[in-house]
């Protein structure tokens, strides 16, 4: 009696050190190898053999403990889960494992990657080359997650009710040990790409060719920079920890505040309102404050980035300097607005202005007038001195106009030696009194270098709206009492109507 209990003992010594060994495992690798090796040493088989299923529904063999021959052709076998499954038709139960004996499967079906090289036996009760044993393992929610394989029992012989207990209990805490093994492993993997992704973020955010920025999100919006690259140190003129102690509106300009304002209002309302995703976008253009003091023009795109359950984390910028576009535009637009000899306004650019003054004019009680200026003696300029003078002039009368009037009156050329003013909130007499500075500006010589041009203006007074409701209406008014003013003598002034 007492040899019986001795051999089960040493087992069970022998189990839990293996078992042992299976829980100090580092890796899933590890873990896998601990397995079958403890099923060598501490069960009682010379060959084990561990699959694990993958995800595509495929069972891999990645742990082989045995000899050299035995891990050459089992390692990396890949095959379905219902291999297995057509094995285990013709399989004994034996508790949870199952046992395949080589006289129940047919030649056909019969998939063998490795054979023992041992010779068939003839006693009864001994293991055969061709038999086979399995233990699934199980994580401890029922979830298949491998199929534990062993061959060549030690002595020879299909295992006994001990040893099938002793794999049967190994193959449940290895089941357990592997499930724990997996679930590090993918926490790993998981930490490793949140790493290489927060690197990656690193690299693009800090060497990005565009100003990067992350911002605090208040309940109100934009509270400080949290984050931010050289590249908007450099477009702001702040160093990068000045601009971690400011917040985005200490940038904007005063005149841009509101809107900005308004923007960061219904970034935070698009976040809460949550799907679509590209709802918490906002590209804008806004005027920035540089450190030197000088104004910019830099296009925002701000995304809003959310946490798991929908919260506003953090805001991205990415700022552009787009003053150059902006400078660019705005000449364009003053060419397409001006006179290129003279810089005054065009002819465009004065019908839009005086077309805006009347319509103020017919919806309250504001007056103006209309100066419609020509030169007189001018063709005479151009027939004694050439074209190249009298563009000179031009310029220079143009000049002195422009010098008797308001900062908020417009003076424009119609083309050649016509020039109008559009002066707002003046009645006759405030008419009357500029033209008579404009005639008086012109009745001096114009003198460079070795030319003198003895030019005068004749002037065109029509008020608005009295005499005239239209742009077209106005001006051919003034151009009629600019008429009546040459035939007076010239040099002088007229009123339409007068």
């Amino acid at each position: 009696m007492e040899r019986e209990y001795d051999v089960p003992l040493t087992a069970l010594r022998s189990l839990y050190r293996a078992l042992g060994r299976v829980g100090r495992a580092q890796t899933l690798r590890e873990t896998l190898q601990a397995v079958v090796d403890g099923v060598v040493e501490g069960v009682g088989f010379e060959v084990a053999a561990l699959s694990i299923l993958r995800s595509d529904g495929m069972f891999e063999t990645l742990a082989v403990a045995g000899p050299r021959n035995a891990r050459e052709a089992l390692l990396g076998r890949v095959q379905p889960s219902d291999a297995y499954d057509r094995e285990f038709s013709f399989a004994e139960p034996w508790g949870a494992l199952r046992f395949v004996p080589h006289d129940r499967v047919p030649p056909e079906l019969l998939e063998v990657s490795w054979i023992p090289d041992i010779a068939p036996p003839q006693q009864p009760g001994a293991w055969h080359p061709l038999d086979a044993l399995f233990a699934p393992l199980y994580a401890a929610a029922g979830e298949l997650l491998g199929m534990l394989s062993v061959d060549l029992p030690r002595d020879g012989r299909r295992p006994g009710p001990v040893q099938r207990e002793l794999l049967e209990l190994f193959a449940t805490q290895a089941g357990v040990a592997l499930a724990n093994a997996s679930l590090a492993e993918q926490l790993r993997e998981n930490q490793e790409r949140l790493a290489a992704s927060e690197e990656a973020f690193r690299l693009a955010f800090d060497g990005a060719g565009v100003g990067m920025a992350m911002v605090e999100v208040g309940r109100d919006g934009p509270a400080r920079f949290l984050r931010v690259n050289e590249q908007l140190a450099r477009i702001t003129g702040y160093a990068a920890d000045e601009l971690c102690r400011m917040r985005p509106e200490d940038l904007v300009a005063a005149e841009d505040r509101a809107a900005e304002a308004a923007t960061a209002r219904r970034l935070l309302a698009s976040a809460a309102d949550g799907p679509p995703a590209d709802a918490a976008v906002r590209r804008r253009e806004v005027r920035w404050q540089r450190a030197a003091g000088d104004g910019i023009w830099v296009a925002v795109t701000t995304t809003l980035i959310r946490s798991a359950s929908g919260g506003a984390l953090y805001a991205l910028d990415q700022v552009e300097d787009v003053t150059d576009r902006h400078l660019a535009e705005a000449e364009l637009d003053r060419r397409a607005r001006q006179d290129p000899l003279t810089g005054l306004a065009n002819r465009a650019s004065l019908y839009e202005r005086l077309a805006g003054s009347l319509q103020l004019s017919t919806t309250g009680d504001r007056r103006g007038a209309v100066l419609f200026c020509d030169l007189d003696g001018f063709k005479a300029v151009n027939d004694n001195h050439g074209h190249e003078v009298g563009d000179r002039v031009l310029r220079a009368a143009a000049h002195r106009i422009a010098a008797e009037v308001r900062d908020t009156d417009v003076v424009g050329r119609l083309g050649g030696d016509e020039f109008v003013v559009v002066a707002d909130d003046v009645d006759e007499a405030d008419a009357i009194g500029l033209a008579e500075r404009i005639r008086a500006a012109l009745a001096e010589p114009i003198v460079f270098a070795d030319n003198r041009a003895d030019v005068t203006v004749s002037i065109g007074i029509a008020v608005y709206p009295e005499q005239g409701h239209d742009v077209e209406t106005l001006l051919r008014h003034a151009d009629t009492a600019m008429y009546k003013a040459k035939a007076a003598g010239r040099n002088a002034y007229a009123v339409y109507g007068r």
